[in-house]
């Protein structure tokens, strides 16, 4: 396969797909609950049914799993697949705020080797296909986001999902010199990680694998490094598709 065309070859449905979400917001969103008591929306639905098309035609033979879709949930042993997230970030999205992404991961040999997120309300498109290649598409310009890292001489600042920081985060903070930490919701966070914006992220387990595919490959990419809390690498196709804990460390770190 050759990633690097199968990932530019996407990034016009992932912005199209962007307009779509902001356009259905503007519109009114219909909402519902799903069994999980999480939020899902017709936007959700919608983004999903056309990067799924997408994806199911450019690359025939690999099989998707959806956060949005029951299609090969249900499947062992996959070691080559792509792992869909429409919206990641529903409370953003249902509530006129902009941290909400549409994602998507592509594994192969159960490791991400290219992604892409769009984050359509802050006008900025991230993509990557091998160590190198991780890009950011914004105002029509676009980034090797490897190229610009700098190293960070200054206080490290990490993402966290809650304002509450739990012990076992802490003590990871305290052993990596973390001074400053800004809640973000989606996974927005692997990109600012990514270009340097903020220099980490950690999270106990939590989510699931079509959270993190896309930004582990762009994160990965762009030179920065994710791995548990044992130093171990992130593995995809795990059962029940539940995540491990997650350390980021971005370039300007490392």
């Amino acid at each position: 396969m050759d990633l690097k065309k199968t990932i530019e070859d996407l990034i016009e449905c992932f912005l199209t797909a962007g307009n779509l979400a902001i356009k259905l917001r503007e519109k009114g969103l219909t909402k519902k609950i799903k069994s999980d008591n999480t939020p899902v929306t017709n936007g959700d639905l919608e983004v999903n049914k056309l990067i799924s098309k997408a994806i199911s035609k450019i690359t025939p033979l690999i099989p998707i799993i959806s956060e949005e879709s029951l299609e090969n949930k249900d499947k062992s042993n996959l070691k080559n697949f792509w792992l869909i997230d429409p919206i990641d970030g529903t409370y953003d999205y249902i509530n006129d705020l902009e941290e909400f992404t549409i994602n998507a991961g592509l594994i192969i040999n159960n490791k991400p080797v290219a992604g892409l997120i769009n984050a359509p309300a802050k006008k900025r498109m991230f993509y990557s296909y091998g160590k190198g290649n991780a890009y950011e598409l914004c105002k029509g310009k676009t980034s090797n986001l490897g190229n610009s890292i700098k190293k960070n001489n200054g206080p490290i600042k990490f993402i966290s999902y809650s304002n509450k920081i739990k012990p076992e985060i802490q003590k990871i903070y305290d052993e990596l010199g973390v001074k400053e930490n800004i809640r973000m919701k989606s996974s927005l966070k692997f990109c600012v990680v990514a270009t340097g914006e903020y220099d980490g992220y950690v999270a106990e387990p939590r989510a699931y694998e079509w959270d993190i595919a896309a930004g582990h490959a762009i994160l990965n990419h762009a030179g920065g490094q994710i791995t548990d809390f044992n130093g171990r690498e992130i593995l995809y196709g795990k059962p029940n598709l539940k995540n491990t804990s997650l350390i980021l460390k971005g370039k300007t770190i490392l």
